[in-house]
């Protein structure tokens, strides 16, 4: 299980999480993207009909239709109810029924850098994590950890 750690310092989520969204779908994978807050799942949901001009990412909001055909779900709990093996954590808090999936992408900026370095240490012991840290340099992500 890989756990993907990207410290937002210079991208805003709504650059970086599209980008990874549009990975994990050319990839044939499903995404489950979660976040505690409604107003940041309302967002997220707006954002990924009009990050890009030429694109779309097909996807949903969690309970307003059905959930199990959807290609990236937007849901406030971890549940894969559309049989999605990614999940995306972008509320900075990261939960530990992410490691159920094949991986996870904990996206945090400078307000939950606390948490996330406890969560980074936490995983160090755990047997079958693969963790990586993304930081962002002026030429894009690069892996530092």
């Amino acid at each position: 299980m890989q756990v993907d750690f990207y410290h937002l310092t210079l991208t805003p989520l709504a650059r970086a999480l599209p980008q990874i969204a549009q990975k994990v779908l050319a990839s044939g994978e499903r995404l489950l993207i979660v976040s505690a807050s409604e107003e940041q799942r309302g967002a997220i949901d707006r954002l990924l009909w009009t990050f890009a001009a030429d694109s779309f990412l097909p996807h949903a909001c969690a309970g307003s239709g059905d959930d199990s055909v959807q290609p990236v779900l937007i849901a406030s709990e971890t549940a894969p109810k559309n049989a999605a093996r990614m999940i995306a954590l972008i509320d900075g808090v990261w939960r530990d029924e992410a490691l159920t999936f094949e991986r996870a992408f904990h996206f945090f900026d400078e307000d939950a850098i606390l948490p996330a370095r406890a969560a980074w240490k936490a995983l160090a012991d755990r047997d079958g994590i693969d963790r990586r840290y993304w930081k962002q340099t002026d030429n894009g992500w690069k892996q530092a950890a």
